[in-house]
């Protein structure tokens, strides 16, 4: 996918998300996500904010010191206090058709952030939402070549990942299998995705898994 395509994917997962919490009950927002500690409110949140700029980057850290993950929470639980759930569905669809991105990152991080906390929403809700294999493929991509925060390439070390909906595949050894939403999932940190993975690495990432639990 070229970038104007990887927009394109963004904004349709950002459409698709801001109908999603405009259907919601007043009891599902506080509902958790995915995200340990993270309601489903607080996702919501965090999604508005994906276009901050150096000086409200900088307010963000000075205003929630102790490292970049507390500031990213802290900022969004902050947001989620600030905006009614109809604020929040509107500042996400009206960033529909943008292309600014985060202060640091890149389009491609706005394309995993916007993919993955589309599933942290949806699936406590009981629905999963459609993520397209190309564009999860772009985003796992970028997952697996890049360190923080995800570390991925180093926890899933001597396993091969392998989507059923693409032709992505990452790694070396015993084989884990599934749809490229899920193996997304996977590769940044979601051990819910497990249940609905297959293959001989999965035996064998609950053993590493378990160990590092000890």
């Amino acid at each position: 996918m070229d970038q104007d395509q990887v927009w394109q994917a963004i904004d349709t997962q950002r459409s698709t998300v801001a109908r999603l919490l405009e259907s919601l009950h007043d009891s599902d927002w506080e509902r958790p996500s995915l995200c340990a500690d993270w309601t489903v409110r607080d996702v919501a949140a965090h999604l508005t904010l994906q276009q901050v700029g150096p000086l409200d980057a900088v307010r963000m850290m000075v205003t929630a010191p102790g490292g970049m993950k507390r500031t990213i929470r802290e900022s969004a639980r902050k947001q989620a206090a600030k905006l009614s759930a109809a604020q929040i569905v509107a500042e996400i669809g009206g960033m529909v058709g943008s292309r600014r991105h985060n202060v640091g990152v890149t389009y491609q991080e706005t394309l995993i952030d916007i993919l993955v906390h589309s599933q942290d929403i949806s699936w406590p809700l009981g629905g999963e939402l459609s993520v397209p294999p190309q564009a999860a493929s772009v985003a796992m991509a970028r997952v697996w070549n890049s360190g923080w925060p995800f570390r991925a390439k180093k926890r899933l070390r001597g396993l091969q990942l392998s989507a059923t909906d693409s032709a992505w595949s990452a790694g070396d050894g015993p084989e884990i299998r599934g749809t490229s939403g899920v193996l997304l999932l996977l590769l940044t940190g979601r051990q819910a995705a497990l249940p609905l993975l297959a293959g001989d690495g999965i035996a064998v990432l609950r053993e590493r898994l378990a160990a590092g639990a000890r």
